[in-house]
Order: structure tokens, then C-alpha cells, then sequence
């Protein structure tokens, strides 16, 4: 057995985590033989000082990348494998992180707005009120500036039909605790935003798939969706959709409408991103407001700390989603979503959004340089890009070597809905790098990868 106990403390993250990295760490460089038999799980909970259960979710993650195999009786050993130099394996640290959907950088920007904007409230006599509880959905003037916000993206709509969440998450969050039951049927996007499924477990919800294509959910699957298991409600982003970037038409938005009219469908209308682009077109609540609930935020385009959301309903829903938000936070923050209304009201919200967007166009058009030999799907204000792989990579082969490599990205696994095949495609977020520099160096490093062919499959034993 070797002697194995890694130095895990200065590393950030899980443990369990921290484990698995120092085991991949030193059976790239060579420190850990191919064919080694790793400590048991409670010798080495033992030399860390952490459970047996950390142990084994570390030996588990490992094994998932294929660094080890175990076998029952004997133990857990070191899988053969390429061999890195010590150089060549990134410490947390330096990983460039293209897995987050986060915005681009700006907050040295957006923190002096935010400065002179609390100054401005702190010597305002309304701000004693902002400590207190607002009514059910939030003050007036929060939810008349929601009403502003939406009308911007295409949706008009009376300040009574807005209630104000604590981001769009939470949302998405009241929206389907209010309105659904344990059970019920949810038809979503074939690949879909991880958070969708993270809330389905939660709440007991199944997910059903819905093909798409370049531009978005096809209307002809959800027709079909609808006859084979009669769902609930339908879950959407149609613009700039989650993971593949799909902006859908108008017209498609139309028919949409039209499916889930004929068969009594809720719509749950994402629309976390549709600021981002100009001109996008109208939402699909604006062709049946009486079917669907939008639900949108401030997180994504303006900045990641102003967690404000709004939530468009119809009139006999607003008391069930109301309700539901005050059973989930009791209410939105009212500091936050007064910062929000003033920014949407003296044209500070535009100012922010429209240097997002020329970010976000400057970072698309270094990737579609860099990436242009490759398979993409993409649009100009998107954050991230949806890259097809080369045969004969596979999409979690290829985001453990691109870790490896000094990338962490995604691959199509992450939003695939349960029994549904993931193609073989990884989600590159352009957002999180400070610096375009870095965000370029990433980018090389990852068409690099894709010029190359994955290693073959290691033997499994000694």
C-alpha cells in the first residue's frame, strides 16, 4: 500500500474536492504510480483528520475522472494514465473558471455607482421606511419600476400584475411552489438550465424533455410533449437560451403561444438575459399574457449582488405567487430593490447594461476567432457559447482534460434532463475571467485541446 497523505489545507473548496485535485495532481506528475494501491478510506480520513465519508466521496470524484479503479476485496488503486509534469497540472488557484455563468467584470464600475447612489438614499427621508415590511409583492414604487424594466424588454404591463423576488431564481422558486404540486409534470428544453433541475428535485417536480433546435425549443416537440404525458406547465428561455445560446424567433415565440393555448399550458418564461439584447424579439408573455408567468432579474445585467427579480403573472395568479414568496423569504430585501428602482429610474440601469453588452460582444468576437474552426453556437450579446466536440472526444472526457489543462468548463451532462442523451458539447462561459487576456489564454488552451485526440482509455489494474 502506498503511503499516500496530501497537503489539502491551502486549497479552497470542499474537501472532498481538495482530495480528489491532490490525487490527480500527483498522478499526472508522477508521484502516485499507475497500479499503487491507495490507503482505505479510514487510514486516510485518519492522516487528514476528516471523515470517512469525505474520503470516500474524494475516491468516488476520482474515480469518476477516471484517476482510479476500485476493486471489491482488494482496494482502490491508481489508474494508468498520461503523465503530466508537475508544471502542467493547475492548482486551484490558477484554474480559469469558463463554468460560471457569471457577467463580465465591472465591479469597479458599478461599485462607485452603487457608492454614490447609497449616499444619495442615505440623506433621503424615505430611507427609514426601506427597514420596514413592504406589502405583499413588494412597495408600489418597486413594482412600478419592475412594470418599467419589462416594458423595456417588449412586455407592457400594469404595476399590480409585478411582484418583486429576491432574484430570478427565487423567482422561478415561488413560481412553481405557488402554482405546482409534488408530481407534476414540467416540460422544459431537452438541455436545460441546471438550476430548473436543481428546483425540480427540490420541489418533487418532473421534468420532461422538449427537442430543440438552433433557434430553441421546437413547437412541434412541445405539441408532441403535450399529448404523450399532458404536463403542467412549460419551462423556457427563449432568449439567449441556457446552454446553447439560442435567441428564438417571433414567430416561433407565436406558435409557442399557440401549443400551449390549445392545450391549456402554463408558460414559466425565463427571460434572465433578454436585456442583453437590442432589439430582441418580444417576449412570449406579450402573446399570451392570460397562459404565461415571466420572470426576469437584475443579477445577470446588471451585477450579480443585486439579487432582485420580477415576476409578471396574471391577475388570479399574483395572490398565489405573493403567498408563496412570503412562505420561501416573507419578502425582497426593500434596500435592494430600492437601488434597483433608482437605477432603473434616472437611466443608471441602462448605462450599466449597455457597457455589458459591449463587453460581452468584444469577449463573443475574441472567441469566435479563436474558435472559429470549431463547431459553435453562439450569439453576439450572449455571455457564453455552446461548443460542439470533435470526434472522438467525449463532452466529460474532454471538461477533465480541459481541467487538467487549466480550464474549467461544463459539459452538455450538466443540462441534459433525466433519460435524455447529452450530445457531446461543453458550455465555455465567457463571463468570469477579470481580464480578456486570460480569458484568451483560456480560450487557446481549450482550441488546443480540440486539435488533439483524447488519450485512450487506461487500463483499470496492476
Amino acid at each position: 500500500m502506498t503511503i499516500w497523505a496530501p497537503e489539502v489545507g491551502q486549497r479552497r473548496g470542499p474537501r472532498y474536492l481538495a482530495i480528489a485535485e491532490a490525487l490527480a495532481e500527483d498522478a499526472g506528475a508522477g508521484r502516485l504510480r499507475a497500479g499503487a494501491r491507495l490507503p482505505t478510506h479510514r487510514e486516510l480520513a485518519d492522516r487528514l483528520g476528516v471523515t470517512v465519508g469525505t474520503v470516500t466521496r474524494a475516491y468516488a470524484e476520482a474515480a469518476r475522472r477516471g484517476l482510479v479503479s476500485g476493486e471489491v476485496g482488494r482496494g482502490t488503486f491508481v489508474r494508468a494514465g498520461p503523465r503530466l509534469p508537475a508544471a502542467a497540472t493547475p492548482a486551484e488557484s490558477d484554474l480559469v473558471d469558463l463554468s460560471a455563468n457569471h457577467p463580465p467584470a465591472g465591479a469597479e464600475a458599478e461599485g462607485r455607482t452603487l457608492a454614490r447612489t447609497l449616499l444619495r438614499l442615505s440623506r433621503s427621508a424615505e430611507v427609514g421606511r426601506l427597514l420596514g415590511y413592504p406589502p405583499d409583492g413588494g412597495h408600489r414604487a418597486h413594482r412600478a419600476a419592475g412594470a418599467e424594466w419589462v416594458r423595456r424588454a417588449g412586455l407592457a404591463v400594469p404595476a399590480e400584475r409585478v411582484l418583486v423576488s429576491s432574484g430570478s431564481q427565487h423567482g422561478m422558486t415561488a413560481v412553481f411552489a405557488g402554482l405546482l404540486g409534488p408530481g407534476d409534470v414540467v416540460a422544459t428544453e431537452a438541455l436545460t438550465y441546471p438550476g430548473m433541475k436543481t428546483l425540480a428535485g427540490l420541489l418533487s417536480l418532473r421534468l420532461q424533455a422538449v427537442a430543440l433546435d438552433r433557434h430553441g425549443l421546437r413547437p412541434d416537440a412541445l405539441a408532441a410533449a403535450c399529448r404523450a404525458r399532458r404536463p403542467k406547465a412549460l419551462y423556457c428561455v427563449p432568449t439567449l437560451q441556457n446552454p446553447t445560446a439560442a435567441l428564438m424567433p417571433e414567430e416561433r415565440r407565436r406558435e409557442v403561444a399557440a401549443v400551449a393555448r390549445e392545450h391549456g399550458l402554463l408558460i414559466v418564461e425565463d427571460d434572465v438575459h433578454g436585456r442583453l439584447v437590442e432589439r430582441a424579439p418580444r417576449p412570449i408573455a406579450a402573446f399570451a399574457p392570460e397562459l404565461c408567468v415571466y420572470v426576469t432579474g437584475t443579477s445577470k445585467v446588471l451585477a450579480p449582488g443585486l439579487r432582485v427579480g420580477f415576476i409578471v403573472a396574471p391577475d388570479a395568479l399574483v395572490p398565489r405567487i405573493a403567498a408563496a414568496i412570503r412562505g420561501t423569504t416573507w419578502m425582497a430585501a426593500p434596500l435592494m430593490a430600492e437601488i434597483v428602482a433608482r437605477w432603473i429610474g434616472d437611466g443608471t440601469a441602462e448605462t450599466v447594461l449597455a457597457r455589458k453588452r459591449k463587453e460581452a460582444g468584444a469577449r463573443q468576437r475574441l472567441a469566435a476567432g479563436i474558435l472559429e474552426r470549431f463547431e459553435v453556437q453562439s450569439h453576439p450579446a450572449a455571455y457564453h457559447v455552446w461548443l460542439g466536440l470533435p470526434r472522438p472526444w467525449r463532452a466529460e472526457a474532454f471538461a477533465e482534460a480541459a481541467r487538467r489543462g487549466g480550464v474549467a468548463l461544463t459539459p452538455a451532462s450538466a443540462f441534459a434532463v433525466a433519460r435524455t442523451a447529452a450530445p457531446e458539447a461543453v458550455r465555455l462561459c465567457l463571463g468570469p475571467p477579470r481580464e480578456r487576456g486570460e480569458l484568451e489564454r483560456a480560450l487557446r488552451i481549450v482550441a488546443g485541446l480540440l486539435d488533439t485526440a483524447p488519450e485512450a482509455p487506461a487500463a483499470s489494474g496492476p
